[in-house]
Formats: C-alpha cells, sequence, structure tokens
C-alpha cells in the first residue's frame, strides 16, 4: 500500500477533479505540501501547476479570470489566517459573481510541542484565531477544518461538487499543519470523483408559464447583465431576440449577453423600454434597474431567471418576480426559446423588430459620434473605448474592465469580449482577472482597462511580476484621472447643486500626486507609454498591441483621461 502524507495528497486530487492550477502564496503552513510536490517531481507524476502568485488577492482575482473564459474552476492555496485576510475581497468578488473557487489557507498548528508539525516559530501563536474561517464564511457557499488526514479526498470532492453546483460559488477548506503531516493511504487518489456536481435546468411548468407571457407579450423587455452562459446559446440568443423582435437591455453588464451593434440591443439604460413594457425577462441580474429611476408600469409582469433568481444571499432585494425559474442560464433559455418558438407569432412582430432595429442603429451612430467628438480640452474615456474597440476587430479578445472602458463605445460582439467588474465592487480585480484568462487562453489577446485607483488596489508590483515571471504579455490601460472618479459621480448624484459639486476639488475624492505608473511596469521589464494627447490615443494602442504580438510581453498605456 502506497503511503503518502496529507498535504502531499491534495494535488494529486486535484489533478483527478479536474484542476489545472493552483495559484498559492506560501507560508510555515506548507512544508507538508512543498515536500509532496517535490517528491511528485522526482518522481515525474503529473499534478496542476503550483504557481507562485506573491500575493492572495491576486492569486483569487486571477482564478476568478481564468474560470471565465475556460469555464474550468481552479484553486488558490493560501497562508493561514493572514493570507486568507488577504484574499477575501476576491472570495467576495467570486461570491457575487458565481464563480467556483477550491480556496484553500493553512491553520496555524494548534499544538506546542511533542507532535509532528507543531508550532516552531513565534508566528504560530500570533496566527491563531478562534474562527478562522470567518474571514471567508460568508463568502463561501461550504467550509470546513480538516479533521484527520484520512479526510482529504473525500473532503476535496464534496468541496469540488458543491463549488460547481447551481448556483455556483466559492468554497473553503481549512487545512491544520499537523494534520497535513500525518500520512494517508495514496493508491486511490487518481480514482475519479465520489460526488459530481448538481446542475439546475429550471422547473418545465414556470418556463411554459414565462414563455406563455413572453409568446402574448405586447412589448417584451429582457435585461441581462451576467451573460447567458456558452457560445452556443449567445449565438441562438441573438437570433432568437431578432427574430421575436424583443429589445434586450444591458444594465451595469458584468459578461456580454448580445453584441452591441445587434439590432435588438437598447443599450444600457432600460428606462424608457421598461415604461412601456407589459413583460419583462431578467436574465442573472443582481440589480436589473434603479429604483428610484425606472419604474414599472402596473400591471406589468416580471420572469426572473439564473442560477440564484432572487439572490437569496442578499438581505434586502425587493426587486418582483411574478415568475422565479432557477437553474443554470445556458440551460433554462434553450428550453425557453424553443417553447417561446412553437406559440404563434405575435402580431406585433414584424413592427417590434423594425422600431428595434432603426433605434439601434441611431443610437450606434451617436454613440460613435460622442466618443469622436470634441476633444479640445483632453481625452475622454468614450474616446478611449471607441479606439481601443477599433484597434480589436477582427481577433479574440477579452476585456476585463474595471471603472474603465465603456461597453458601447467599445464595440463587442463575441460573448467573451466584455467582462466587467463584479457588482461586490472588490477593488482591483481586473488586472489579475486579465491574467489568469491570458493564462487560461495564451491565444486570446487579454486587456485590463481600469481607473488609477483600481490599478493602486490591484498590488501592481505583484501583477508585474507575475506577468513576466508567467509570460503573460496582456495589455493594461490605465484610465487616469488622478480621482476616485465613482466617489465623485455618486456624490454629484446625491447631491447635484451641493457644495461638494461646485467646489473645486470634491473632499476625499482626489488622488494626486498621482504615481508614475509606467515606473512600476517598467521595474518588471514591462512596454509602458504615457498618453496626454487626444490624437495619440489610437497610435499608441497599436504600438501596443505591436509590442505584445512580436515580443510578447506586457505593455501598459497610461492614458490621462478627464475627470
Amino acid at each position: 500500500m502506497a503511503r503518502m502524507t496529507a498535504g502531499g495528497a491534495i494535488f494529486p486530487r486535484l489533478k483527478a477533479l479536474g484542476v489545472d492550477y493552483v495559484f498559492a502564496n506560501s507560508g510555515t503552513d506548507f512544508p507538508p505540501i512543498i515536500e509532496g510536490l517535490a517528491e511528485a517531481a522526482a518522481q515525474g507524476e503529473d499534478l496542476p501547476q503550483a504557481v507562485v502568485i506573491p500575493h492572495e488577492h491576486a492569486a483569487m482575482g486571477m482564478a476568478h479570470g481564468y474560470y471565465l473564459v475556460s469555464g474550468r474552476p481552479q484553486a488558490v492555496m493560501m497562508h493561514t489566517n493572514v493570507g486568507l485576510a488577504n484574499g477575501s475581497i476576491g472570495a467576495i468578488n467570486a461570491a457575487c459573481e458565481n464563480i467556483p473557487v477550491l480556496m484553500m489557507s493553512g491553520r496555524t498548528p494548534v499544538t506546542e510541542s511533542d507532535r509532528f508539525g507543531a508550532r516552531t516559530v513565534p508566528i504560530g501563536w500570533g496566527q491563531e484565531m478562534r474562527d478562522q474561517t470567518a474571514l471567508v464564511r460568508e463568502a463561501s457557499k461550504w467550509d470546513y477544518e480538516l479533521r484527520f488526514p484520512e479526510q482529504i479526498s473525500g473532503l476535496l470532492d464534496r468541496a469540488f461538487a458543491i463549488a460547481n453546483s447551481t448556483p455556483k460559488g466559492p468554497v473553503y477548506l481549512s487545512l491544520p499543519r499537523e494534520v497535513l503531516c500525518e500520512e494517508v493511504d495514496a493508491d486511490a487518489l487518481s480514482a475519479p470523483a465520489t460526488i459530481r456536481p448538481s446542475l439546475g435546468a429550471g422547473d418545465p411548468a414556470a418556463i411554459a408559464e414565462a414563455a406563455a407571457l413572453l409568446a402574448n407579450a405586447r412589448n417584451p423587455l429582457i435585461i441581462a447583465q451576467r451573460g447567458v452562459g456558452t457560445d452556443a446559446v449567445f449565438d441562438a440568443f441573438g437570433d432568437w431576440v431578432a427574430r421575436h423582435g424583443i429589445a434586450v437591455a444591458s444594465w451595469w453588464a458584468t459578461h456580454l449577453s448580445l453584441p452591441t451593434d445587434h439590432p435588438c440591443h437598447i443599450g444600457a439604460d432600460p428606462g424608457a423600454a421598461m415604461a412601456a413594457a407589459d413583460v419583462v425577462l431578467v436574465i442573472n441580474s443582481l440589480a436589473p434597474w434603479w429604483p428610484d429611476k425606472h419604474k414599472l408600469a402596473g400591471d406589468t409582469k416580471v420572469i426572473n431567471i439564473g442560477p440564484d433568481p432572487i439572490f437569496n444571499r442578499f438581505p434586502v432585494r425587493m426587486f418582483p418576480s411574478n415568475v422565479t425559474i432557477q437553474g443554470e442560464t445556458a440551460l433554462i433559455l434553450p428550453a425557453l426559446m424553443q417553447a417561446v418558438d412553437d406559440a404563434p407569432e405575435h402580431p406585433d412582430t414584424g413592427a417590434r423588430r423594425e422600431t428595434l432595429a432603426a433605434a439601434s442603429t441611431k443610437r450606434v451612430t451617436a454613440e460613435r459620434a460622442a466618443a469622436l467628438g470634441d476633444t479640445a480640452k483632453g481625452i475622454t474615456k468614450a474616446q478611449v473605448s471607441h479606439a481601443l474597440g477599433e484597434a480589436l476587430v477582427g481577433q479574440p479578445f477579452s476585456v476585463f474592465s474595471e471603472l474603465g472602458a465603456q461597453l458601447g463605445p467599445l464595440a463587442c460582439r463575441e460573448r467573451l469580449n466584455w467582462f466587467q467588474e463584479p457588482h461586490s465592487g472588490g477593488l482591483g480585480w481586473s488586472f489579475p482577472a486579465a491574467l489568469g484568462a491570458q493564462l487560461a487562453a495564451p491565444d486570446r489577446l487579454c486587456i485590463a482597462t481600469l481607473g488609477d485607483g483600481s490599478y493602486m488596489f490591484a498590488n501592481p508590483t505583484v501583477c508585474h511580476q507575475i506577468a513576466e515571471a508567467l509570460d503573460l504579455p496582456i495589455l493594461v490601460v490605465i484610465l487616469n484621472n488622478s480621482e476616485w472618479g465613482a466617489v465623485r459621480q455618486s456624490v454629484s448624484q446625491l447631491y447635484p447643486g451641493g457644495h461638494a459639486a461646485r467646489a473645486n476639488t470634491m473632499p476625499l475624492t482626489s488622488l494626486s500626486p498621482v504615481p508614475d505608473f509606467t515606473l512600476t511596469a517598467q521595474a518588471s521589464r514591462a512596454w509602458t507609454r504615457d498618453v496626454t494627447d487626444p490624437a495619440e490615443v489610437a497610435t499608441a494602442i497599436d504600438d501596443a498591441l505591436r509590442v505584445i504580438r512580436e515580443e510578447r510581453r506586457l505593455a501598459l498605456l497610461n492614458i490621462r483621461i478627464l475627470p
């Protein structure tokens, strides 16, 4: 019977579960894991690649981005409570967006002597907590602490199955060092998983009810935030809404559900369409509209579909749901679309199609004109977004925008073209997410576009080190306005005529003097350029993309935009 430590058994079991990478920041809790990796390497064993990530926030962001473009969940290993605290923002982001991640962190030894793996240095005392898991419990679907070494394989199976079941999300396993040092039977570590995930496909009766409402609607509206699931469903959904003349709004979309120039796409704001809608289909949208601004007609029926259609993790969410269908969007939508197709065509369908197509053409033309409009005062987000979209035409790309480029001015036509920051707002997401996506899809052009504040939150020195170490030639576009622009906008919305809005410098929003971000990137041999002239934006983007293609290294543009 082959034997190995419980720490050494983790990676072989993760391999059997289909994990490609373990993003890890090691610590004094890792010796049995590291010894197991060294032994496996000496024996030529094929394991998930252990990747050194010098900060856990970056590790969680990379796992997030890897999943977005590959659909394959990965694992993150963190260092006791302090590493778990570093990764907790990433856990919150993953939970908000239903991203499955297997999170693990060591637990400081609980014994002080007389047991192999007991405490040896002062941090063994300093890192002990009464409830370490509390750091990520609210963001985790499941959590547990390894008690006995023989549990390791079964617990990993259970964790992985729960993470990948509807609704998907992060899970957490705590790993005490003494337990990791004990031995287990290694013979069955490569066996198939003992527990399979459960994927919801929706209640057929509810799907039929929703289809009847949509088929009979005079003015149906769809609001979609988190995409439609797969490439096949994305294409079918675009054809379906065009066939039936159904308006689609992308209010605060974190994923693309429809090409930005699709004839049924009405843009981000659903307000005018909502006022006229008699049926609204909400597809996996945490906050599908702005309650104080957007109003439903009195008799409008609302259908909510998605992995968690009423978002029961969130204590307050009062959006109506007359028909609620829980399951994977990619499984519900085909059934719903087919049921509507099977119903008689509504007499208003042709007129709706014509009206929507004309409005879409007008909207796209207006967005382009605004992006190319007056730049006498400086560079705008819309200008950069449009120029970036033009430069990316004809190549596979994924943009990870965090208070950066804008969907609309940046034309996107394929499902993986667009990802926006999670609605949880844990800043510093887009840079490591783009790195993770590049690792998953080396031939895809991955772009992190973010504000100056978000760039600082991303631990940029760490992210640039990762990019160089792993040969991840992404494009980083900083839209630098030297302030917390989102905070300024929020204050101006609440107090449009207030003192803060009228002040030359709004309190608690300025980030001046802004560091020279190009020097941070250059420390890891990245190509960089400062851009201050509107006439140089398109050329700078083209030059950066050429460096990525020809030299295969990260390129960073620090673009100074207007507030």
